[in-house]
């Protein structure tokens, strides 16, 4: 039997109507600029770990963004209500991506190897 794509419709869907929301709702001037870079949906539908980016900013500034975010769950989840239809609007959380920091890290350790290398 061949897995169910509902999770990922509905993870691309929910990423896409956050990413909107986000940019054109949310009144706070708080948050910068902020990228929906995934959405994972548990199996059972009913949670989604929402990974936001944020380009600028301290890292204190971008905690900040992300509490924001968090606080305004369930302001976004009933927004998210208007724009999905499905049977249970599954509960939401946003999450930091690290995987762009990760990335910078490990180039910045190949290229010290490199120089090292070469010395």
């Amino acid at each position: 039997m061949q897995p169910s794509r509902r999770p990922q419709r509905l993870a691309l869907q929910i990423q896409q109507e956050v990413s909107l929301l986000i940019s054109r709702k949310m009144k706070d001037r708080r948050i910068g600029i902020v990228t929906v870079t995934g959405v994972h949906m548990s199996p059972d539908l009913r949670h989604a770990k929402i990974f936001i980016s944020t380009m600028e900013g301290t890292e204190g500034e971008k905690e900040e963004t992300l509490g924001i975010l968090n606080r305004a769950r369930g302001w976004i989840r009933r927004e998210l209500g208007h724009k999905i239809r499905v049977k249970f609007l599954p509960d939401i959380v946003f999450l930091s991506d690290i995987s762009q920091d990760y990335g910078e890290k490990i180039d910045r350790l190949i290229d010290e190897i490199h120089i090292h290398k070469d010395k």
